[in-house]
């Protein structure tokens, strides 16, 4: 990418022809060209009425350069004018190459499906270097953040020439090209208003990978969303015909169990049999009821509650398990806490299950806290461990139905869906935080209505 050395064509005139006598100069320091030279010509080399550069003559003869010869030094001087703009147009060609060949190595390996963004990012700043005027001590990085990609051995310079990556107006990172070495001075310090232009370009497309990067990333989690609520649909359905199927025999086996236990002489043996048999039955059941909440085939029967209130009474279940099992279980309520209009019996059931699941993850004890808050129009629930915990992976996967990390006969992986069906369903949300070994933290956002939206919802549901 050079280009013709910069000359200052003020300080010449036209074509002339000057001799230099030493006699006519005073006396100077030094050697001087008028004690050399008799007779000098400066015939301008000029392509389309431009003067590109000068022609000097010189001799030690006076009276050299004849002006009936000086046809033959015009012509020469032309031909030289047009072999240096060829030799330009060559340098500025090849430059220009350089450039179209390095943004068209960036698109394609851009466009490469199989190659990470990471791959790709490493692989731009390698093709940048020999696009520039001196390869050999270019040096270049991508800054992202806290993720840096760079050229073998980079070195800041004093010069840098940087463009920064902007992704819908925000600046994302940085894109920068150095000198190991100084250079003459050009148009940006040592770089050419070309390479100005390329380095933006080249920013351009990395903010374009970088945004259709994550549009494809932000793609696969839409439709992992659509098929994660697919299969919940055909989940739904599912359990609410299963449900409706078990319930006749599962009524027919409690009654049945129950006539018999009445029977006089029974044996203890039998009738401890058919204790477990009622218990049974009652499990089942009891999982029945939690596959109808998760189906929607339970409409919730709101009304004002304190959830205080709520809280207190199913946690009085839990206080002697707690003792036994080495558990400090701790209350935190807020005073004045605002009512909610919600269905008591399934936000115990919200309580029942976190606790539940708190529990388990506590199998050598630990700390097990219960607070309330008011965040403006919404109260919340927390339900804190100090447990196992979850990573990541598991996770994302604690409200898809059937998914427990509990041995078989332990778990249902009902429970968290089932808090996620009811919770939505009272046009609260939940929030959960976690890390593997050091415990687990439930939010539960509940919104505060008021008497008109109790009578409202009452309307709704009769109508």
């Amino acid at each position: 990418m050079s280009r013709p050395p910069r000359i200052d064509f003020r300080a010449y005139t036209p074509y002339h022809v000057k001799e230099i006598e030493s006699r006519q100069r005073p006396p100077a320091r030094g050697p001087s060209i008028a004690s050399k030279y008799k007779s000098i010509a400066t015939i301008p080399l000029e392509v389309d009425r431009e003067n590109i550069a000068f022609l000097h003559l010189k001799s030690r003869q006076r009276d050299y350069f004849p002006k009936d010869k000086m046809e033959s030094y015009e012509g020469l001087a032309q031909i030289l004018g047009i072999a240096l703009v060829h030799r330009h147009i060559q340098v500025d060609l090849r430059e220009r190459v350089k450039e179209l060949t390095c943004l068209y190595e960036i698109a394609r390996l851009s466009a490469h499906p199989d190659i990470s963004l990471e791959e790709v990012l490493q692989g731009i700043v390698e093709l940048l270097p020999p696009a520039w005027l001196y390869p050999q001590i270019t040096s270049a990085r991508i800054t992202l953040g806290d993720r840096s990609y760079s050229t073998f051995c980079f070195q800041e310079g004093r010069h840098p020439l940087r463009a920064e990556i902007l992704i819908s107006g925000e600046k994302r990172g940085v894109l920068e090209v150095t000198y190991r070495e100084e250079k003459p001075e050009l148009d940006e310090g040592p770089f050419l208003k070309e390479e100005r232009s390329l380095i933006d370009a080249v920013a351009k497309e990395v903010a374009i990978l970088l945004k259709r990067r994550q549009d494809d990333a932000e793609k696969l989690r839409l439709e992992e969303q659509l098929r994660h609520a697919d299969r919940l649909v055909t989940i739904g359905q599912l359990a609410s015909g299963v449900a409706h199927e078990l319930n006749e025999p599962l009524g027919s086996i409690l009654g049945f169990a129950q006539l018999a236990k009445k029977c006089p002489g029974i044996p203890p043996q039998a009738e401890q049999d058919i204790d477990k048999v009622l218990n049974a039955s009652l499990y089942a059941r009891e999982v029945v009821k939690k596959l109808l909440i998760f189906a929607r085939q339970m409409p919730p029967r709101k009304t004002l509650v304190n959830l205080n209130r709520v809280i207190e009474e199913g946690l009085y279940f839990f206080e002697s398990r707690c003792a036994k099992e080495g558990i400090e279980l701790e209350r935190f309520f807020a005073p004045d806490l605002p009512e909610v209009y919600a269905d008591p019996s399934q936000l115990n059931q919200v309580l029942v299950n976190l606790v539940v699941n708190a529990l388990q993850a506590m199998p050598e004890g630990g700390e097990l806290s219960i607070r309330t808050l008011t965040h403006g129009d919404d109260v919340s629930m927390i339900v804190e461990d100090t447990g196992t915990g979850m990573d990541e992976e598991v996770l994302k996967k604690i409200f898809t139905p059937f998914f427990t990390t509990k041995d078989v006969g332990q778990g249902t992986g009902l429970g968290l869906p089932v808090v996620h069906g009811i919770v939505t369903s009272h046009g609260g949300s939940i929030h959960v935080e976690s890390k593997a070994g050091r415990g687990t933290r439930f939010e539960i956002q509940l919104p505060v209505r008021g008497p008109q939206d109790m009578k409202e919802n009452h309307e709704d549901a009769i109508y």
